[in-house]
């Protein structure tokens, strides 16, 4: 489904990922993981369509979206969960999910809304309530949902556990598996690496923008210090 073949990206002069490249399929968790600086936003971002790429190629399902910009990405069946869930405060929660679904059909977003109540029940709970009044975990689940609305085929998810508390990225964590089994293929940057480890299907290790490792879940599940190495852990 996604092939990134030798990106190098950053901002203005400055380079902030060589050469990277790994290829990931649909039903699929791949986890970008690594320090501060690593990489790991600027990798998402590029995906996401924020930046384009100095050089190299993002392939989805064989077409080329290397140049094009992030208003075009959710055409290509990408949506973008990002750091910090960014949701409109002042917007209901329904009303947050009908700005998510503005690209599809009226059934579409119907059906796009009601499976995310079902997905997220607290949601559904309150959905006149306005979204800044959401717990963080709340608001989280709000992003993924928002995400969602545009029928994606690929998940990018920036740092989903963030300044959450530990049931709430349980709660989290299993909508990734839901949505997984689902056949979406997710991209996520995660500060919990143990997390990310546990429900990854492909890791990527970045170290000062260059890969430093990658290999299967399952690899570095059963050799977690191959990855703690250049985590410094």
């Amino acid at each position: 489904m996604l092939q990134v073949k030798n990106i190098q990206c950053g901002y203005k002069d400055i380079v902030a990922v060589h050469d990277l490249s790994f290829e990931a399929a649909g039903g699929e968790v791949f986890a970008l993981i690594g320090a501060n600086g690593a990489g790991k936003t600027t990798t998402i971002m590029a995906l996401a369509g924020h930046i384009v790429p100095m050089r190299g190629s993002i392939i989805v399902e064989g077409h080329d979206i290397s140049s094009g910009r992030a208003q075009g990405r959710l055409a290509h069946g990408i949506a973008l969960v990002p750091e910090g869930r960014r949701v409109f405060p002042d917007l209901s929660v329904e009303n947050n999910l009908t700005v998510g679904g503005h690209t599809v059909g009226r059934e579409a977003l119907r059906s796009n809304r009601e499976n995310a109540y079902q997905i997220f029940p607290r949601l559904a709970e309150r959905r006149t309530q306005l979204a800044g009044s959401l717990s963080g975990g709340e608001q989280q689940m709000l992003a993924i949902a928002r995400a969602m609305m545009a029928s994606p085929r690929i998940l990018l998810v920036d740092e989903l556990s963030l300044g959450l508390m530990p049931k709430m990225v349980d709660e989290c964590y299993q909508v990734v598996d839901t949505l997984k089994q689902q056949g979406l293929l997710i991209i996520l940057v995660e500060q919990s690496t143990q997390r990310a480890l546990e429900v990854a299907d492909q890791v990527a290790v970045l170290e000062s923008g260059y890969l430093a490792w990658h290999g299967s879940g399952e690899s570095a599940r059963s050799d977690s210090s191959v990855v703690s190495a250049y985590l410094g852990n």
